[in-house]
């Protein structure tokens, strides 16, 4: 049976929800505060904070709080497991392609 990271499995869970990648597609233009994070979600703002708080947990951002206002923002590097992994399956299924693409064209030429 195959290793399974638990940190990878919390960065799927993290990107599996649009809210929270529309979140991280907002903090990839530069760090914000929950307040206008939440704006164009049309969601309140404790379920907001729901979401901020898996996203943090995956490691995907950081956030801050000075005084009364809490801001976030975006941890690029969080994404390379995630990035090491799809590498790594793109390149098995690949090969498996590849190989059926020879069995074919193996049996294509026999048939002639």
């Amino acid at each position: 049976m195959a290793k399974h990271e638990p940190d990878l499995s919390l960065l799927f869970h993290a990107l599996a929800d649009p809210t929270r990648r529309a979140i991280l597609t907002r903090l990839a233009e530069g760090p914000a505060p929950v307040t206008q994070l939440a704006a164009p979600t049309g969601l309140r703002l404790p379920t907001v904070m729901r979401h901020l708080s898996v996203l943090e947990q995956a490691g995907l951002i950081a956030t801050a709080k000075d005084g009364r206002v809490r801001s976030c923002a975006i941890v690029p590097q969080a994404l390379a497991p995630v990035r090491s992994w799809l590498d790594e399956q793109r390149m098995l299924w690949e090969s498996r392609l590849d190989r059926l693409d020879d069995c074919v064209m193996k049996l294509m030429e026999e048939r002639k």
